[in-house]
């Protein structure tokens, strides 16, 4: 019996990988404390690491290999990422300066980016239309299970042995679990060779071709770009809260990880399940459905920049940008992928990482860094506090782009084969 006549199970296991990958991914965010401290980084340099060292790596190969997984088999484009970024935590654990934090950090990213497009693609071969934005809302639960147990590790196990064991740690555990995924085939029985990618000279083109005359998708990829700005908060969050709100770093590390993960997890699963099936009732679909989302958490969250500390609108609205981007990854991707053709589904998600990491995350992270430390030395006694408002108001215009996009054609399912049902 093949492994992908097993759906639910195929799924549990990317979930699994996912959370991997976003641990090792948010671990230093989890120590951004003691890291910055024991390397000497201030905030413009670790803006830098956070964000511009990783979209460079992960940016760039997700497109890279995003279009090697529409071509090859997407099981060992995985496996093959997992043991790169997995050698390269154990690596970041013993970085002495900057410079190895960067070399180590940047081949993280150039291995994590083998898993996104290409476990995209494969769900949404393994998952009809009516379940995918359900299936694809469970993978991206590892996102907030993985950035929440990174905080949690960090309270704990790192509280215990520190930053660098727990990297080490870390990369042994992923090594191990790479081994057997090399050891499963993806074929792709059935499926057409116009339904396989093309090297990467001419897959580059065809999706540019595919994105030009696609209006509804440009759209949502703009409004999931722009979302993406509250992770530019979720950067700063640990320094915002232990220098301006006067928490204790390993406290609050503790928190923020249990919070991020029973919000983030609901967002994940309250977004792919109920996108599924308003989707087939509510004016615009999942388009509509994310604006919706956007204008309720959204001023929230900018309302908890200035509310008191520990106050009941300063925990909701944390909970709000921990919600708002996990809900948006089923219904945007479920939409995406059902408007796309078949063969260009990895690389499509491929071009959607990188767009985020380029444009939200790298320079989001490295405005935020150099805009605080402006504020800071002109005497602003709050520079975060000024910089996550800021971020939270631009994520706000998203709603715009999927109100655009609801306007266009509904998916129709790509001509997907499916398995499960």
């Amino acid at each position: 019996m093949r492994w992908k006549d097993h759906p639910r199970a195929v799924l549990g296991a990317l979930l699994f990988i996912h959370v991997l990958a976003h641990i090792d991914r948010n671990m230093l965010l989890g120590f951004s404390p003691q890291i910055t401290r024991d390397l000497a980084l201030g905030d413009t340099q670790y803006g830098f690491l956070t964000g511009a060292v990783w979209v460079l790596s992960f940016g760039v190969m997700a497109v890279v290999l995003g279009a090697a997984a529409d071509r090859f088999s997407r099981t060992r484009v995985m496996a093959a990422g997992l043991l790169v970024w997995s050698a390269c935590t154990a690596a970041s654990g013993a970085a002495q300066d900057f410079g190895q934090m960067v070399a180590a950090r940047f081949l993280v990213a150039s291995g994590e980016a083998a898993l996104v497009p290409a476990a995209v693609s494969l769900l949404s071969e393994l998952f009809d239309e009516k379940r995918r934005g359900s299936a694809l809302g469970v993978f991206f639960m590892g996102i907030p299970l993985g950035i929440g147990l990174s905080f949690l590790l960090a309270g704990t196990l790192g509280a215990a042995h520190g930053w660098r064991a727990t990297f080490g740690m870390l990369g042994v555990a992923g090594v191990v679990l790479a081994l057997p995924l090399l050891l499963l085939p993806d074929h792709r029985d059935g499926a057409p060779e116009a339904e396989r990618g093309a090297p990467l000279a001419r897959q580059l083109p065809a999706l540019v071709a595919a994105l030009r005359g696609n209006r509804g998708v440009q759209a949502t990829i703009a409004g999931f770009v722009l979302v993406h700005l509250v992770f530019v908060g979720l950067a700063f969050l640990q320094l915002w809260l232990v220098r301006e709100r006067g928490f204790d770093a390993g406290a609050i590390a503790r928190r923020i990880g249990g919070l991020q993960i029973v919000f983030g997890v609901l967002g994940s699963v309250i977004g792919g399940v109920l996108s599924d099936r308003v989707a087939r009732r509510m004016a615009g679909g999942h388009a509509g459905f994310m604006a919706a989302l956007v204008v309720v958490c959204a001023p929230l969250m900018a309302a908890s920049r200035l509310a008191a500390a520990g106050s009941p609108l300063f925990y909701l609205g944390l909970c709000a940008s921990f919600f708002l981007p996990l809900a948006l990854y089923g219904p945007a991707l479920a939409l995406i992928q059902g408007r796309m053709p078949v063969a260009l589904r990895s690389t499509v998600t491929g071009a959607t990482m990188l767009l985020i990491n380029l444009l939200a995350i790298a320079a989001g992270n490295l405005a935020a860094g150099a805009a605080s430390t402006r504020l800071a030395a002109a005497g602003w006694a709050e520079p975060l506090t000024v910089v996550l408002l800021v971020t939270d108001g631009a994520a706000l215009l998203a709603a715009a782009f999927f109100l655009v996009a609801a306007r266009g054609p509904r998916p129709q399912g790509g001509g997907a084969p499916v398995i499960a049902h």
